[in-house]
């Protein structure tokens, strides 16, 4: 009834199969008769006729939205959302209506083709998502999706991509998709550094004139590293082009030093910009001349040249002195264990090696003689006091931005390596400032990319780990007790008189045993206040392993 007859031949060149009929095109609660007439090409009289019957209907699709897990990292640009392709995607997707019969989620991802000729992006499916699930890919099947950089590093070429969400339900489907296009990171810039060698104690320039970018250049970082670019640590962030750093020492053999720049624009994506290695030795002598006056007038610190730059406020110049010194003492520290050993101590009461640290290689062990104790406890104590006051300079370092959160946790992670060297006051006060840095990094993990919150993360996770083996070390017998700490457990308090809840108004809170030795209590003393700090810090490193 009130049938009307279309009809579509198709190309006179290429004769189609098939149709498209867009979406609309077919009002609704009708009925369809589609007839397909074809014609041999060989021989014309021979023919074909299909008919097939369509009913249009108002079917209800549950809407599905989708949006960035970062929204920051997901910034507008006409049709399409930025995308960095040194950073992740973290995609979610919810579906609001009536959606409790769920069949499947299903992401698909496309990559998009601008031919130049049109204004629209011609989508092509990616076909090898199976071969990179759990790899490029995780959460194919879930509400939540993520595609890691790797998928826009290995197609640099591919400038469009999208990503499509598919729900399942048991009458129909609905989709959803994110168009992407990639942020372009600076451009035509260089950097420089003067000089090309010095020492730990040099102060470098380093310039990063005409650098370029759309949406304007927002920081500057500085990474170092001796061989293993895995191991490169964040030295140095600066807001302008030009800008003063000390640099850790190079590499023991050569000395060098391999530098890496990374300039950010707004929108966060990055161009690594990699210096040639410049030579960078350790300045030996200003580092014992910083113990040697400690050891001997800590009054006159004020004048020496480190202390007066750790007295500056400046975290990145603190920062960079406190990883310089620490890598110093942490080769020394290594070097005196292994003296040790070599001289018949054995391992299992000296040191206790932090997380992700090599075992110092065991030697022979021969009879332990009484000059290589006192050596090896001389040694221990003086770097342990040093360390002692360092610590002190890292406490009130302003937590700003995530760069900050990743300098002050590197330099803490290396500063706290050394476990045995560790006091009660180095271990607490490293402890708080690392539970400080994981709350600022909660804070803000979803306002910045994932893979600076993973760099901050594995520092932290290093500090807290350095910390807790080093307070439990000497309750252990793996450590020795530090001089430091045995005094400050057992000379009498000055508030003795009148503070009635000191441990020294409670005998009873001093276990020793059947033993009332003089030596007996000062030992009972020492581990009532090591087991407080061990507590203490036990507890904060699970609130920083929750915040993680």
């Amino acid at each position: 009834k009130n049938s009307t007859l279309l009809q579509y031949r198709g190309s006179n060149s290429s004769l189609k199969s098939s149709i498209k009929i867009l979406p609309a095109a077919l009002p609704s609660n009708r009925t369809y008769q589609f007839m397909v007439y074809m014609v041999n090409r060989r021989n014309s009289s021979r023919t074909a006729t299909g008919y097939l019957l369509v009913q249009v209907e108002i079917i209800k699709s549950p809407m599905i939205y989708i949006a960035c897990v970062i929204s920051t990292l997901c910034s507008e640009n006409q049709d399409f959302q930025l995308v960095n392709p040194t950073t992740q995607v973290a995609l979610f997707s919810i579906c609001p209506d009536n959606c409790t019969i769920i069949k499947n989620i299903t992401w698909n991802v496309y990559q998009g083709f601008d031919n130049g000729s049109s204004t629209t992006v011609q989508w092509v499916k990616f076909n090898q998502m199976n071969l990179y699930e759990n790899n490029w890919f995780f959460g194919v099947n879930t509400s939540n999706f993520t595609a890691t950089n790797q998928l826009f590093l290995n197609n640099p070429q591919i400038m469009y991509w999208q990503f499509e969400v598919m729900y399942s339900f048991s009458l129909d489907t609905s989709s959803s998709a994110l168009n992407f296009i990639i942020n372009q990171p600076p451009t035509n810039g260089s950097c420089s550094i003067s000089p090309l060698n010095g020492t730990t104690s040099t102060s470098f320039t380093i310039s990063c004139p005409d650098w370029f970018d759309k949406d304007g250049i927002q920081d500057y970082s500085l990474y170092v590293y001796t061989a293993d670019i895995s191991t490169k640590v964040i030295i140095a962030f600066s807001a302008v082009s030009n800008f003063q750093v000390f640099l850790p020492a190079g590499n023991d053999t050569t000395s060098l030093i391999n530098i890496i720049i990374n300039i950010r624009d707004t929108s966060n994506c990055i161009t690594e910009y990699y210096m040639s290695p410049i030579t960078v030795q350790s300045d030996s002598e200003g580092i014992n001349k910083l113990i040697t006056t400690f050891q001997n007038s800590a009054s006159s610190l004020t004048s020496n040249p480190l202390v007066r730059i750790l007295s500056s406020g400046n975290q990145n110049a603190i920062g960079q002195i406190i990883t310089s010194l620490s890598n110093e003492f942490n080769n020394v520290n290594t070097k005196n264990i292994e003296d040790a050993i070599s001289n018949g101590i054995s391992a299992t009461t000296i040191s206790v090696s932090s997380l992700g640290e090599s075992q110092t290689s065991q030697t022979t062990i021969v009879s332990a003689n009484n000059s290589a104790t006192i050596e090896y406890n001389s040694q221990l104590n003086c770097y342990a006091n040093v360390r002692d006051y360092l610590i002190t300079f890292t406490s009130n370092l302003l937590i700003t931005t995530s760069d900050s959160i990743k300098l002050q946790a590197s330099s803490l992670a290396r500063f706290t390596e050394a476990t045995n060297q560790l006091t009660q006051k180095t271990s607490m006060l490293a402890s708080d400032k690392c539970y400080q840095l994981a709350q600022a990094l909660y804070s803000m993990a979803n306002k910045i990319p994932y893979e600076d919150v993973q760099i901050a993360a594995n520092q932290i996770s290093q500090c807290a780990s350095n910390v807790l083996t080093a307070v439990n070390g000497p309750l252990q017998q793996r450590t020795s007790i530090l001089d430091l700490d045995f005094s400050r457990s057992t000379n009498f308090p000055s508030d003795y008189d009148t503070d009635l809840e000191s441990v020294w108004a409670h005998p009873n809170l001093v276990d020793g045993g059947n033993d009332y030795s003089w030596g007996a209590i000062e030992q009972g003393r020492y581990n009532y206040y090591q087991k407080q700090a061990a507590n203490q810090i036990t507890t904060q490193v699970n609130q920083i392993t929750s915040l993680l």
